[in-house]
């Protein structure tokens, strides 16, 4: 298990790891985003869609729990569990079958799913601020911490360090 630590001093910074994430990333790979809100989870992954060629609105997936994204080389499915409240409408919603594809599955929330979700090839942990072991970090920053928990999110993670 890998890790590396990105500070952002602002919004156009973690912009910068999910255009840089989206140059590296190719299908299947299972990402999560864990952080507080208004710690740039989404702000990263709508980066990460723009580079890839989205256009148009990029919805959040907030209410409808996955918004999916057909790209010529392969599917995007960006998933965010902060409203799942019960664990059966994982096993009712089919969503096991996302993961199963040939496809990059990024999943805001994930501690929502536990024990439901593969595993993680990377794991983001975004920090809006400073901690209070991290005081040289300026008020604007977010701090973001990415684990790579398989070869394949350590092939990942060696691009983005």
């Amino acid at each position: 298990m890998k890790t590396i630590r990105i500070e952002c001093p602002d919004e156009a910074a973690t912009r910068s790891v999910g255009e840089k994430l989206a140059q590296h990333v190719c299908a299947p790979l299972c990402i999560t985003l864990s952080g507080p809100l208004g710690a740039g989870k989404s702000a990263l992954v709508r980066a990460y869609l723009r580079a890839l060629g989205v256009a148009g609105p990029i919805k959040s997936p907030s209410y409808a729990l996955v918004e999916p994204y057909n790209l010529s080389n392969y599917p995007v499915y960006h998933f965010d569990f902060y409203r799942f409240f019960d664990q059966n409408e994982w096993v009712e919603s089919g969503f096991r079958d996302y993961f199963d594809e040939q496809a990059v599955c990024l999943v805001e929330w994930p501690d929502k799913a536990a024990g439901l979700l593969p595993l993680a090839d990377l794991a983001f942990e975004l920090v809006y601020g400073p901690s209070a072991t991290e005081a040289d970090v300026p008020t604007t920053a977010r701090v973001i911490t990415v684990t790579a928990h398989t070869e394949r999110g350590e092939q990942v993670l060696g691009h983005l360090a």
